[in-house]
């Protein structure tokens, strides 16, 4: 055998052993791949299953916000955002465009409309290699109108994508507690809550977004006959606040009122319902519009930023005192100055003073020397602190609102035992001012303020939550509120006193004033000069039969002037009257006013019906010809007044629409709604037009649309 063809024949053998080890080395390669989930720290199923499954979000319906009385605070509405195709790979027809064809064009014509200059839209309609562009934040959140008229201008290669919005009917009402909800980035489109009531139940509000799974090829398409998986969306649930949005109109109107006549740097205005904890309204301003989020401060005053709130405080020491057994009303001081161990002078308002005074004029007068009499004669640090920590100060009171404050009561030693006293050296938040206040309309016994009155299930109509009036516990007595409500009463329609100012005809208001001092941060002590102060007043409306308590302050008033404050309390509780069917415009202290038990009238004759009435000098009308009664307005055992109407129904099968045209919105609804109509609200305050004439045939389940005005008929 030659030389070469050794060699040829080792070579051959080499080339086989090289194949048979390479073909090893990819049997167990495979093997491996076969047998094993991870290939260098890669799951190779989920890299597949990111490769051929794609899923697509469906997202969840936000819960709708509401107000006590069914007005809509916010919602879900359709938004359109606007995409141009660039790609000329979309056109297969030249007389039927499907991309951008004049991008100079379609520029010129977009940007009065987006609101958008021309040369920025052509940059975005000239990105080079890519199949279609969006027009920034301009180009989202468009409403039907602007879509309407983009499709009007035909132009080539526009289209929307369909999603929603966060839209606040209302605008600037009620925007601190409401809050707002927006994408938390420009490529999200599901909103979350950033302030308010959208904050704090955003998981309530937001529901659970569902998805659909599908098999995908390498274009994105779905492939045909393959399984597909689907969780549909959860909506979220509807909130109902304690809100009346009639009464939030009363106070947002007022402040807007004096905010043409003087400045300020913040206001707040909340009326809780006296008898339940229930909040009624409330309102801090400067304010914003929850559409547009022009927001100035992201602090809502009503519990996130306590101050030092003066003299409003006098009433919870003098309760202090009262419950501690330590107070005498007729004991007598030195009014004027008075001046601590370490030599410190605090003064009243009034440093000449009124000369030797009781305590109770004291009260009226709103003397700080009087507070600090009954603290150094007869009370403590400890008395005091534990008494203002009963009624909910130094803590939070649990508010369904983010960033809700404690408040500081801090003070040790003399002068800020004595300060403390009178509502300096401590600080605290109008929820927690409102809050004590219902002691003195609940004969003693604390109420936890509420804001939300239920959570709807809208798939369901299962109400998930029902807030109810709650009691807390006793922290006064029957004779400790009856005493405080006689100083409240002279403070207000005393002569000469505090609170003249606050003064109705009827003498149905009553409460507390207070100027405090502002802190200065930078420097110690407080700032001088009249109009660093803030002025506040808490009070309790009617006397008579408490249905709510108001409590209002101010910083820095022009002038350190009481009358932004006077001027908007006064014209909420006259609108607030009339809301409630009574009138504080007219003097009424010359009027035979009492409470009246409304009788049970159903079943009973309409003769009988008239004559009871006729004989206790109650005013009614009658719905229908019918021989008896079967519902009434208000109910039996509702305590009104004998100024007070009763309206009563009939079994006459031919009742006839009436005319409630002048009535407010809530006994309209109400008897409306007892005659089996439906009832729609359109604005706030009392009916200025019906739908549905009057003496038309009345058709159980038809709805009536009612037409409001806060201009109210006397």
């Amino acid at each position: 055998m030659s030389k070469r063809k050794k060699n040829n024949i080792k070579y051959s053998g080499w080339i086989i052993l090289l194949s048979l080890f390479l073909f090893a080395v990819f049997i167990y390669r495979l093997s491996y791949l076969s047998l094993s989930k991870k290939v260098d720290g890669v799951d190779l199923k989920e890299l597949a299953s990111r490769r051929t499954t794609a899923t697509d979000l469906i997202y969840a319906k936000r819960g709708s916000i509401y107000a006590k009385n069914g007005d809509l605070l916010a919602q879900n509405v359709t938004a359109y955002k606007l995409i141009a195709y660039l790609d000329p790979k979309r056109t297969t027809n030249k007389k039927n465009p499907q991309h951008v064809i004049d991008k100079e064009k379609t520029a010129e014509k977009l940007a009065p409309i987006l609101g958008i200059k021309e040369e920025k839209l052509l940059k975005y309609l000239s990105k080079e290699k890519v199949y279609q562009t969006e027009f920034g934040t301009k180009g989202k959140n468009l409403n039907e109108i602007t879509k309407k008229k983009i499709e009007d201008l035909n132009l080539p290669g526009l289209d929307f994508i369909e999603s929603y919005r966060r839209y606040y009917p209302k605008g600037d009402f009620a925007s601190y507690t409401i809050g707002y909800a927006k994408p938390k980035s420009y490529e999200d489109d599901e909103v979350t809550g950033e302030m308010g009531i959208e904050k704090y139940y955003d998981k309530t509000l937001r529901g659970e977004n569902g998805y659909i799974k599908y098999q995908k090829d390498l274009k994105g398409y779905k492939i045909a006959d393959t399984k597909t998986e689907t969780k549909e969306a959860t909506s979220g649930k509807d909130i109902y606040l304690t809100i009346d949005s009639n009464i939030q109109f009363y106070v947002e109107n007022a402040m807007d009122k004096q905010a043409k006549r003087f400045k300020w740097d913040w206001y707040n205005i909340t009326l809780l319902d006296a008898k339940t904890g229930a909040i009624l309204a409330t309102s801090s301003k400067p304010s914003f519009d929850p559409n547009k989020r022009d927001i100035k401060n992201y602090m809502d005053m009503l519990l996130s930023s306590p101050y030092e709130p003066g003299s409003t405080m006098k009433t919870f020491t003098y309760m202090a005192a009262m419950e501690n057994g330590v107070y005498k009303g007729s004991e007598t001081y030195r009014s004027g100055v008075y001046k601590t161990k370490d030599g410190t002078e605090i003064g009243d308002w009034n440093r000449s003073g009124w000369g030797n005074i009781s305590f109770d004029r004291g009260y009226a007068l709103s003397s700080n020397v009087g507070i600090i009499n009954l603290i150094h004669r007869h009370m403590s640090a400890n008395m005091l602190r534990s008494y203002y920590k009963k009624l909910g100060f130094g803590r939070k009171t649990g508010i369904p609102l983010p960033n809700e404050s404690t408040g500081k009561l801090n003070f040790k030693y003399e002068t800020e035992i004595f300060n403390a006293g009178f509502g300096q050296g401590i600080t605290t938040t109008p929820i927690q001012n409102v809050k004590a206040l219902t002691a003195l309309t609940n004969d003693g016994v604390l109420l936890q303020p509420y804001l939300v009155e239920k959570i709807v299930d809208p798939e369901t109509n299962e109400v998930i939550v029902q807030n109810k009036k709650t009691e807390i516990e006793r922290v006064a007595s029957t004779q400790t509120v009856k005493k405080m409500k006689e100083l409240m009463d002279n403070t207000v329609n005393g002569v000469g006193n505090t609170g003249y100012y606050f003064r109705l005809d009827s003498k149905e208001l009553i409460g507390k004033t207070g100027t405090a001092q502002i802190a200065d941060e930078k420097h110690g002590g407080y700032i001088a000069g009249a109009h660093n102060v803030i002025v506040s007043f808490s009070g309790i409306y009617p006397k008579s039969d408490p249905k709510v308590i108001i409590y209002a302050s101010v910083k820095k008033p022009t002038n350190g002037a009481q009358k932004p404050v006077s001027d908007a309390v006064k014209e909420i509780i006259k609108n607030l009257a009339k809301y409630y069917g009574k009138n504080e415009d007219k003097k009424t202290v010359e009027i035979d006013v009492h409470d009246y038990k409304i009788p049970n009238f159903i079943n009973k004759s309409i003769d009988d019906a008239k004559t009871i009435l006729k004989h206790d000098k109650i005013s009614y009308k009658i719905y229908g010809d019918g021989n008896k009664i079967i519902k009434q307005i208000p109910k039996a055992n509702t305590i009104v007044t004998n100024q007070d109407k009763i309206y009563l129904i009939t079994n006459d099968s031919n009742i006839k629409v009436p005319d409630v045209t002048g009535m407010s919105s809530k006994l309209a609804k109400s008897i409306l709604e007892e005659l089996g109509l439906k009832v729609k609200l359109d604005g706030v305050g009392y009916v200025k037009s019906q739908s549905i004439k009057p003496n038309s045939k009345l058709e159980q389940g038809k709805e009536i649309k009612l037409t409001l005005s806060p201009k109210f008929k006397e």
